[in-house]
């Protein structure tokens, strides 16, 4: 059913760990199926220092998290945030075509959700958190959708 590297990442994903360090903290949920995906954000000098992610999720919204940690890690928070509203357009839009420069996580990806739609929203949680987790009004405690917390 899955692509090899998709599988890859269901079997061994990648930074699937609690973050101590972390300074912020999202939890995303999809209603559907249940669903829940925590991000954990480490930010030290506008960049992604560290990220990491525990879920009970099914395999697509692992697999997912894990593309979006091993992408995300490192970059500055402006590419970040383009990155990951890139990749939600690509799920959200079929007719978008990846770029030439797509990482093969993120075709690989795309193609699964493309070949089984009604996986979608799993593929899109890990990376609509992430979003959340950058937002910058981010405050202490919950957030108004009960999806992000501000780290120690």
């Amino acid at each position: 059913m899955y692509d090899d590297l998709v599988m890859e990442h269901i079997k061994n994903a990648r930074n699937y760990r609690v973050l101590d360090a972390a300074g912020r903290i999202a939890v995303g949920t999809n209603p559907l199926c249940g669903d829940e995906v925590r991000l954990y954000l480490e930010l030290k000098d506008e960049r992604i220092a560290d990220l990491a992610f525990q879920c009970s999720c099914c395999g697509i919204s692992m697999a997912s998290a894990s593309i979006l940690t091993e992408t995300a890690k490192g970059a500055p928070v402006e590419d970040a945030r383009r990155m990951i509203r890139d990749f939600i357009a690509m799920l959200e839009d079929p007719a978008t075509q990846p770029a030439a420069t797509t990482r093969v996580e993120w075709i690989a990806m795309l193609d699964t959700v493309r070949r089984f739609p009604a996986r979608a929203r799993c593929a899109l949680l890990p990376w609509t958190t992430a979003a959340d987790a950058l937002e910058p009004s981010l405050t202490p405690g919950p957030s108004p959708g009960g999806r992000g917390e501000l780290g120690p």
